[in-house]
């Protein structure tokens, strides 16, 4: 394994925790309900279609088309999108720091590009990378290989010694296939004790517990 010189983040559900349930339970009463309305009407799969380029504005008349009978709490996805980011997840901030203190490091994240501003405002952590390459500013997200190599080309990235973390498997496999070290996200002590196993951190940064 080749030493690692930098270090390349995903954000939500690695340094961000982003989760539209965090907004629908003070709409919705009912846990069914509100699962039912995530599954078939704001899908995983519509809101990456933001994440791709579309606006938010396309992507909330689109639905409100399909599901008039919803269009308060579809207009409540986009327009309320800050109490879907409750915080960070825990310990990861804390190594990102400690990786920031040794060697460069970069994200790749899909996100909207209209509502990334508001993480930029939320997560005073994210001023400590070089670089963030938005999927939603690029027009195509990962797991393209594409988004990949323009990542590569814009922060002048060597895959191999490039440490890449993400909770995406599908991620994690497109790395892979393109030669970057990886690391597939689960919590943060895991993901430290990787990082000391690969010489990034010592033993004293962060405290394993943390």
């Amino acid at each position: 394994m080749a030493a690692v010189d930098s270090v390349l983040f995903d954000l939500g559900h690695v340094l961000i925790d982003w989760n539209p349930r965090h907004l629908y339970r003070k709409i919705f009463d009912d846990e069914a309900a509100m699962e039912a309305f995530l599954a078939e009407v704001c899908t995983q799969e519509w809101n990456a279609e933001q994440d791709a380029g579309r606006t938010t504005a396309e992507a909330t008349a689109e639905r409100i088309a399909r599901f008039p009978e919803h269009a308060d709490n579809i207009t409540a996805y986009y327009g309320r999108f800050e109490e879907m980011l409750p915080g960070p997840i825990p310990g990861t901030p804390d190594l990102l720091a400690a990786v920031h203190a040794v060697m460069p490091v970069y994200a790749l994240t899909n996100w909207s590009a209209e509502t990334f501003p508001i993480a930029r405002r939320l997560f005073p952590f994210l001023d400590l990378f070089a670089g963030i390459l938005v999927s939603g500013e690029e027009g195509m997200k990962k797991p393209d290989p594409r988004i990949f190599e323009r990542t590569i080309d814009r922060f002048d990235l060597a895959p191999a010694r490039t440490m890449f973390i993400d909770d995406s498997r599908a991620n994690i496999d497109a790395a892979n296939a393109l030669g970057f070290q990886t690391h597939h996200f689960s919590a943060a002590p895991a993901l430290a004790d990787d990082l000391r196993r690969r010489g990034i951190l010592s033993s004293e940064d962060p405290d394993r517990d943390r």
